[in-house]
């Protein structure tokens, strides 16, 4: 009995062109069967499986049962929704967006990075630095980047962004500076950093006082004491400019900051600085531009509370002046005169305030359709990631390749 079952264990069919005496081994009986391999997701690019792409009918050797699919009858590559875009490894290749009738002259990505100095190499700026933060309802998103004309030209980002707390708990208080070096002045990232850090430090020596103004509405008390913290800072830095031996022309940078108090109870928002910018704030689906270009002076009772500046806002030189308005002011031909900006205003939940440099301001300003993007991206209900951040501040119009360097507020 037990012969007969072994001899019906070895009885096996021949595969057409198997070698003589070389009997096939069957499979215990019960055994399931085998599935069909072809189609199965993970199987190496292997002759005689079906399904493979680009595998063609003459790759199979003949009298085989296997089936295979020509190659023009594969179809074709999944295309992304930007033109031009296929898939590759089932990721989508994205194309740089922009806005406007044509592409910028630059290339999307960065090109060449400045020279180093084996002596220097502290000295070196990454092309893109991004933050975040997110304190009860007030989310933040900062992220400073170099412009397409210095991607390719391989100069020095010459934005600075500086993000700091100082406090803890309720009476902390959140400040971004940003800065932007004077264009084809050696060493502008320098001067950028350093005003940063200055005003950081005066800001951050003088935060419980800040804070304790900023909740009780003392807004003539905030304005004086910014005024005199930025008035020292550019002292400091024309003092740098001195020992370097450049002009103060030459070694200058504007400014602009948010004061962010942590305590949910309080809205108000604070931004001062001096020079080019822009500070706008999108409120139910609108842009609203609170940074106007400086204006004649006005009459006391003329004047609207909390928005614009006027010439006797103008940033002073004197360095040891007590309080601005109380010495004249002193103009060098060298040093051109800049208004002192500064504005208190409040936060509505759903706002979305973003304080930008002239790199992103110019072309909001300049191309409508970046700031419908903008908002459209923005309005959602959640605030963008760090990546979705920086994707969107990225986005590019012909005729703008500065560095860009923004902060966005978002009011829960």
């Amino acid at each position: 009995m037990e012969r007969t079952e072994r001899a019906e264990l070895t009885k096996r069919k021949r595969a057409p062109g198997a070698p003589a005496g070389i009997p096939d081994v069957a499979e215990p009986p019960g055994f399931p069967e085998l599935p069909d391999l072809a189609g199965l997701p993970g199987l190496p690019d292997l002759p005689g499986f079906s399904g493979i792409p680009g595998l063609s009918r003459a790759a199979t050797a003949p009298g085989t049962a296997l089936e295979t699919t020509e190659a023009s009858e594969l179809p074709p590559p999944e295309r992304s929704p930007v033109a031009g875009s296929p898939r590759r490894n089932g990721a989508r290749l994205r194309t740089p967006e922009y806005v406007g009738r044509r592409p910028p002259t630059y290339e999307a990505e960065p090109t060449s990075w400045p020279a180093a100095d084996p002596g220097g190499l502290e000295d070196l700026v990454p092309d893109t630095v991004l933050d975040g933060a997110r304190y009860g309802a007030l989310t933040l998103r900062a992220g400073s980047l170099r412009g397409d004309s210095a991607r390719y030209r391989g100069e020095p980002r010459r934005d600075a962004l500086l993000t700091a707390r100082f406090g803890a708990g309720d009476d902390a208080l959140l400040l971004v500076a940003m800065a932007s070096g004077a264009r084809a002045a050696e060493g502008a990232h320098r001067a950028a950093r350093e005003i940063c850090a200055w005003l950081g430090g005066a800001v951050g020596r003088s935060h419980a006082r800040l804070v304790e103004d900023i909740h009780a509405g003392r807004r003539d008390e905030l304005k004086s004491g910014l005024h005199r913290l930025t008035d020292r800072t550019y002292g400091r830095l024309r003092v740098r400019a001195a020992e370097l031996g450049l002009r103060p022309s030459e070694y200058t940078a504007g400014l602009r900051c948010l004061l962010l108090p942590v305590d949910p109870r309080c809205r108000t928002r604070v931004f001062f600085g001096v020079g080019p910018g822009g500070l706008f704030r999108l409120r139910e689906g609108a842009w609203q531009d609170l940074d106007p270009e400086p204006r004649e002076p006005v009459a006391e009772a003329e004047a609207e509370p909390l928005t614009g500046y006027d010439v006797a806002d103008r940033i002073t030189v004197d360095l040891g002046i007590p309080t601005p308005g109380t010495a004249p002011v002193i103009d060098p031909a060298e040093v051109p005169s800049e208004p002192f900006r500064f504005r208190a205003s409040i936060a509505r939940p759903g706002d979305t305030l973003l304080l930008c440099s002239a790199g992103l301001a110019d072309p909001l300003r300049g191309e409508a359709e970046l700031g419908v993007r903008l908002a459209e991206r923005w309005a959602r209900t959640e605030p963008p990631g760090l990546a979705e951040f920086l994707a969107d501040v990225q986005l590019r119009v012909k005729g703008y390749a500065d560095d860009r360097t923004a902060c966005a507020v978002w009011e829960g």
